[in-house]
């Protein structure tokens, strides 16, 4: 192990460089923006550490357009000798700002042991780690076995549609060309994460009839409909949600309980546009929707998920005058799990323990990530999820990462590396 810390130790500094250099580029998703530069940045520099490389753009992926093209980049690198091939996969897009910063989102700065920046934690300090992880193994081990892979992907914050299932629809995840996958999410450096609930997305509309504002019983509110379905799903759903567990072990705990959150609400008029300054009209409300994120655990039936909104649905219908409604599936993600005894899980629980002095945690995520096309379209089941950050931080603002966080990942894909390659 000693020679592989003394060459991530040796790269400690360009460590920080390559997580500034890629906080830097503002990847945002929505839209999808600069994600050819980034893939251009780390194509430059893994073709000078002796990778094949290839920039790939998800033609007529969802979100996929010539303004906003797809971007992913793919390397591989292979020995001489014969052996597995192990895929570092990180995605390169980020969500919005939003409010509340107290430093530069795309700034990068360095401040103690923290680099603070959109994408810091989620996941560009695990991107970087696993650049520089690779670049020290292949240093310190020259008669390593196999291939190694290092993608570069898009739209994970979306659903990865323009990235991961993209590419595993094409082939690049089949076990047939990779023998384990390490996904650096943030789900802390202590902790292996097996899996994710499953999820299902649904738009919900209320149907009313508009009428002039001052006079609202000619009409029939949709919004008034909505607030009754909202309560329905307050009093009898969520309690009964409340009241089923997995036996995943998803942190943080409130997550092992079956959950729904209400996305987002909109009935009546259209909202303005930026800089219209024009006053609403005085209508009844004829269409009101909301959108509904349904967390399903691996025990539930998706049917049966579905059927009990149906149910909740239909029982304001044949009770509340007037109400009518339509439902729309939006999307939808079973629920993955590897098993613990995985070659890559049992290797990285084991180079965790050498590097940090405890014993790994097994968890499960409470939301999707990426894992869930490679296990269902990829058809790989020997896939983890494992790099530095701290899950409370994504999407935050002030997000960071940690420097030695960072270091101590690096070190564990090193000998995770070292013991499926050596």
């Amino acid at each position: 192990m000693e020679h592989l810390r003394a060459e991530i130790a040796a790269r400690r500094t360009d460590l920080i460089g390559l997580a500034q250099d890629l906080i830097r580029i503002p990847t945002l998703n929505p839209p999808g923006r600069k994600y050819l530069e980034i893939c251009d940045y780390l194509s430059a520099r893994l073709i000078r550490s002796g990778f094949h490389v290839q920039v790939l753009r998800a033609h007529g992926a969802p979100g996929d357009s010539d303004a906003h093209p797809r971007w992913n980049m793919v390397a591989r690198i292979e020995s001489d000798a014969p052996g597995p091939c192990v895929h570092f996969n990180s995605h390169h897009d980020v969500v919005e700002v939003g409010h509340g910063w107290t430093r530069d989102p795309f700034g990068g700065e360095l401040d103690g042991d923290r680099i603070y920046g959109r994408g810091a934690c989620d996941m560009k300090g695990g991107l970087a780690a696993s650049v520089v992880a690779v670049e020290a193994f292949l240093e310190a081990m020259p008669g390593w076995r196999g291939a190694i892979e290092i993608s570069a992907t898009a739209d994970e914050e979306s659903g990865g549609y323009g990235g991961v299932a993209w590419l595993a629809e094409r082939g690049y995840f089949d076990p047939g060309r990779v023998d384990h996958v390490i996904i650096p999410e943030p789900l802390n450096k202590d902790r292996i994460c097996l899996g994710h609930r499953g999820v299902w997305w649904a738009e919900i509309e209320t149907k009313g009839r508009i009428a002039h504002g001052s006079m609202p019983f000619l009409g029939d509110s949709a919004i008034t409909h909505m607030g009754a379905v909202l309560a329905e799903i307050e009093a009898r759903l969520m309690p009964a949600l409340a009241g089923r567990r997995t036996a995943m072990p998803v942190v943080p705990d409130g997550a092992r309980h079956a959950t729904l959150n209400i996305n987002s609400i909109h009935g009546g008029e259209r909202e303005p546009g930026h800089g219209d300054t024009s006053l609403p009209a005085p209508c009844v409300a004829d269409r009101c929707r909301i959108v509904i994120d349904r967390r399903w655990l691996i025990e539930e039936n998706p049917a049966a998920v579905k059927s009990e909104v149906v149910a909740l649905l239909d029982g304001l219908k044949a009770t509340r005058p007037g109400f009518d409604w339509t439902m729309r599936d939006l999307f939808e993600v079973a629920p993955v799990m590897t098993d613990r005894e995985a070659p890559v899980a049992r290797s990285t629980a084991a180079a965790v323990e050498r590097v940090l002095g405890r014993v790994a945690e097994f968890v499960a995520s409470p939301g999707t990530y990426d894992q869930k096309h490679i296990d269902r379209i990829g058809r790989m089941k020997n896939c983890i999820a494992y790099g530095p950050g701290l899950l409370h931080l994504a999407h935050q603002p002030d997000e960071w990462v940690g420097v030695q966080d960072m270091a101590d990942s690096a070190l564990v894909m090193a000998l995770v590396l070292e013991d499926l390659q050596g």
